[in-house]
């Protein structure tokens, strides 16, 4: 799931909010910065509202949001509109089946040694790191 996220500020400020998780903020010093937090503060959001008994709410598409009063005064006022993606951790992992070259293995094997962590953790973190920028 994305949820659209509206960034505004300026250089060296940054904050992201997120009009269908309300309360759910995050910032950086960049806008690039501030959209990889907005990630980690989707997750815990929604961790919270669930552990609260909550129900996290479905993401609405861009033209909803953008319909919304606060939203438009902010586009006005400079800000834009991105999609930033809930990647839940659920602390159960899952054994898959995966089929690379050898070689590709062996490289990601020498950067997770590089990284100090093991191949299924380096892969995760890449995937993580991948959904965030292309969805």
């Amino acid at each position: 799931m994305r949820y659209v996220v509206v960034v505004d500020g300026d250089p060296g400020s940054f904050g992201v909010w997120v009009p269908d998780m309300p309360g759910c903020t995050s910032g950086g010093d960049t806008p690039e910065e501030a959209l990889a937090n907005a990630q980690e503060a989707l997750r815990l959001w929604a961790e919270t509202a669930e552990a609260d008994g909550e129900t996290v709410p479905l993401p609405r598409s861009i033209d909803k949001v953008r319909a919304d009063q606060e939203v438009r005064e902010a586009l006005a006022e400079g800000a834009f509109l991105a999609s930033v993606p809930l990647v839940r951790s659920t602390g159960r992992p899952t054994r898959i089946n995966v089929s690379l070259d050898s070689g590709v293995v062996d490289a990601i094997d020498a950067a997770a040694r590089i990284a100090g962590t093991t191949r299924s953790g380096y892969l995760a973190t890449a995937a993580r790191e991948k959904i965030a920028r292309e969805g």
